[in-house]
């Protein structure tokens, strides 16, 4: 009886390390320099959208929730800066935590309210959340034209933060 214990506990194990390696495997940690892991999720009207249908414009991606009240205080300056640079082909795409909402009505409100006027995306399950490795929110990506991340943002942003970033993918 033992021996049988103990085959099914190292068999277990083994198990359990093959689902951390594979997991490992899938999750990529977004760099600077590295080209932008492939996103395919719903858009909040219900369309599908992948974020490689954008290459050859330059984006800015950003993980939110509408609790974060970072994400709140950068909204409007999202929403200025796509406007803004519209002629240059800027492209912002928002990934909404869905998985740590109240309800669909709560991103729908949010968006409303700010008056958002590019792609959120449904990140339900917080699958692609976790396959970025998203440690915290807001979380924003600058993704150059040919696809590769130039500048990854952790926390708050500020105006100059974001012109910053904006200066890397932008043309000049």
């Amino acid at each position: 009886m033992v021996r049988i214990a103990t085959v099914c506990r190292h068999a277990f194990a083994g198990l359990a390390v093959s689902m951390t390696v594979t997991t490992a495997l899938c999750a990529q940690r977004v760099t600077a320099g590295k080209p932008v892991p492939e996103i395919d999720l719903p858009t909040l009207s219900g369309a599908r959208m992948q974020l490689s249908a954008l290459r050859g414009r330059p984006v800015v991606l950003t993980f939110w929730g509408t609790w974060c009240q970072p994400c709140r205080e950068e909204f409007p300056a999202l929403v200025a800066a796509r406007r803004r640079h519209s002629v240059a082909q800027l492209e912002v795409v928002a990934v909404n935590q869905r998985d740590q909402e109240l309800s669909t009505k709560s991103v729908q409100a949010f968006v409303t309210e700010y008056h958002v006027d590019f792609p959120v995306l449904l990140d339900a399950r917080g699958s692609t959340r976790r396959r970025f490795q998203i440690v915290g929110l807001p979380t924003t990506l600058f993704v150059d034209a040919a696809g590769v991340v130039q500048r990854v943002h952790i926390g708050a942003m500020d105006t100059l933060q974001l012109a910053q970033g904006l200066a890397l993918i932008l043309p000049p």
